[in-house]
């Protein structure tokens, strides 16, 4: 992997060069371009994600700088400029690196697939959840959310043996939650764990029929008619497992079958949540730790946008918008692919912080790592001994 290659682009390597090909062909990325290329432009964003770069400006002064080493970073381009990258960001087709992103995706999900649930399910758990961008109303009027402000909504299907996104979309803030349930591909025999923001009835009942199975917090208003009641440990926390079926005309029309609903009382918050699901056989105290498992999507959320571009962008129109979120998505797979691969012990955010500061070097990154990290704790571990020595 090495051979004297940049950090960098021994990140990047992972992409196959013949799949990016075949993505910018199927729509026409090259078409006319005479010197920089849609690679060219990947690695560009890939940059300026993995080092924080906060604007075009930035980017191009920081690898203008680096003029020489632009070819043995894997940039076809002799110079970077940010008019280009900037017309590169308006007019070259997002679905590009869509498309890009879902190969990174299905590669990382092939290597984490051996992974166990701390659950103990051998089947698929995929978490189900959106995050809200905030944008400038003046900047972004095509994603006008409020009266005051516009913002895009990320929605994000977790596969929690990773975790790795197995489907992200990027609508505008109005989009409703519950209309993304329409655009999965439901694979039978998996747990969809879902906020009560995707209550929909006949969606539910959709994933029903397509023998999938769901846990979703019911909301406080739901009526629903008990016909069983199955036995609960009360000292667990849970306070009812009942198996009925919903009352109103219209929830009823749209979901006939049975299903369950369990309560549970959490003694931290002194709160007691509500679930729906359609699984029969399934512990009750499994099914409140599936929905506990939904705070996996929340950090991955967290991550993204704590640690790589998303917040601020680079480009004003929505094909600009969705180029930045999904190259910044398949920097993420990128880096848990590396993980992986080189079997790293450290998680994703010790791995991004030291890559960000040596894209450059000329060194094997599974030794960069090693050598960096190894060091940084013997330094934190005799601090420690100096402080208490005092």
């Amino acid at each position: 992997m090495y051979s004297g290659k940049t950090v960098f682009s021994q990140v990047v390597e992972a992409i196959h060069l013949q799949q990016f090909s075949r993505c910018v062909e199927r729509y026409g990325g090259d078409r006319k371009v005479r010197h920089f290329s849609c690679w060219d432009q990947f690695l560009c964003m890939a940059f300026a994600q993995l080092t924080f770069r906060e604007s075009l400006r930035d980017i191009e002064n920081c690898l203008s700088s680096r003029s020489g080493q632009l070819y043995h970073m894997g940039f076809r381009a002799d110079s970077i400029s940010r008019s280009t990258l900037a017309d590169a960001n308006e007019a070259r087709d997002w679905r590009i690196y869509a498309d890009l992103g879902q190969k990174l995706i299905a590669k990382a999900r092939r290597l984490y697939g051996g992974e166990e649930l701390s659950l103990g399910l051998k089947e698929m758990v995929y978490v189900l959840d959106s995050s809200t961008v905030d944008l400038c109303l003046s900047l972004f009027r095509w994603a006008r959310f409020r009266t005051t402000k516009s913002a895009i909504k990320i929605h994000t299907l977790l596969d929690l043996r990773g975790p790795i996104p197995s489907f992200v979309e990027v609508t505008d803030g109005k989009f409703h939650d519950s209309f993304m349930l329409d655009a999965l591909l439901i694979e039978p025999g998996a747990f969809y764990v879902m906020d009560r923001g995707y209550m929909d009835f006949a969606r539910l009942y959709h994933l029903h029929r397509a023998c999938a199975y769901f846990v979703i917090r019911g909301k406080a208003n739901l009526s629903f008619r008990r016909h069983r009641s199955l036995p609960v440990d009360r000292s667990s926390g849970l306070r009812s497992d009942h198996i009925g079926v919903f009352c109103g005309h219209y929830a009823r029309k749209d979901y006939p079958e049975p299903l369950r609903r369990v309560r549970y009382h959490d003694l931290e918050t002194q709160r007691t949540l509500v679930f729906l699901t359609n699984h029969m056989s399934l512990d009750a105290l499994t099914v409140c730790e599936l929905y506990k498992s939904r705070w996996q999507v929340e950090l991955f959320f967290k991550w993204i946008k704590g640690h790589l571009r998303i917040k601020t962008f680079f480009g004003t129109s929505a094909n600009a918008v969705k180029t930045q979120v999904w190259i910044a998505i398949c920097v993420y797979v990128l880096i848990a692919i590396l993980k992986k691969e080189l079997g790293l012990p450290q998680n994703l955010h010790s791995i991004l912080q030291v890559l960000s500061v040596n894209p450059f070097e000329k060194v094997p990154i599974n030794e960069l790592l090693t050598n960096t990290l190894s060091s940084s704790e013997n330094n934190n571990s005799s601090n420690q001994l100096l402080l208490w020595d005092l």
